[in-house]
């Protein structure tokens, strides 16, 4: 079997993790090598699972707490750089203080992030992950622009974002349907970024059905045949 430098490199990224996961598995608690590998490994399966840059990060962040790790190795790594290929091709990964507080493992979990309160919401969205791998969301990402394998209303959830407190996440597990609570996006109201469905003023003349016409078109479930 012929190899590209590029392949040979993964492959001893993945075995590096692999023996991570097992020193783990057994109790030990990982060195700065292993962490690194781990995390590193964390983006690019998650690349290779269709999730976006943003979610590869997050997932990543997620993997270990300080609690997985040697004394000082939290301080020591503190960012973790790996080039992973995206499904809009390579990209180079930042993983920014990648060992922090451990993140819940039920379905619907919030993620650790600032205590900030949050508002009440005022709508609640039923969200079904079909996807084999969990999907997290952050507390201020446009929900309709969520995963495009997260399964709900995306005409209802436009212009929306999760009621949870800032800086925080919501886990959406594997074949689980969980409750998502939203609140309007504040402010300006504009949203740049994200998937690239809106790009933009969220309430612009037309700016809603065009979103959810992109929406169909790529796929996103929950917005075929949505009306506009």
């Amino acid at each position: 079997m012929r190899l590209t430098p590029t392949e040979r490199d993964r492959l001893l990224l993945f075995g590096a993790a692999e023996l991570a996961r097992a020193r783990r598995a057994r109790g030990l608690l990982l060195n700065v090598p292993e962490a690194t590998a781990l995390i590193a490994d964390t983006v690019c399966e998650a690349a290779r699972d269709g999730l976006r840059l943003a979610d590869a990060i997050r997932a990543a962040r997620a993997v270990l707490g300080p609690e997985d790790v040697l004394p000082g190795v939290a301080e020591i790594v503190t960012e973790v750089h790996v080039e992973a290929v995206f499904d809009d091709g390579s990209r180079l990964a930042v993983v920014p203080e990648p060992i922090a507080e451990a993140a819940a493992d039920g379905p619907g979990a919030v993620l650790p992030g600032p205590s900030a309160p949050a508002p009440e919401p005022v709508l609640t969205l039923d969200v079904l992950n079909t996807a084999t791998v969990p999907v997290s969301v952050t507390s201020h990402f446009h929900f309709f622009e969520a995963n495009p394998r997260l399964r709900f209303d995306r005409a209802a959830a436009y212009g929306m974002r999760l009621c949870v407190p800032a800086g925080s996440s919501l886990r959406f597990g594997p074949g689980e349907q969980v409750a998502a609570p939203l609140v309007p996006i504040g402010g300006d109201r504009i949203a740049i970024g994200f998937a690239g469905l809106v790009d933009g003023p969220l309430d612009a003349p037309g700016a809603r059905e065009e979103a959810l016409r992109r929406a169909a078109a790529c796929g996103y479930l929950g917005a075929e045949g949505a009306a506009p």
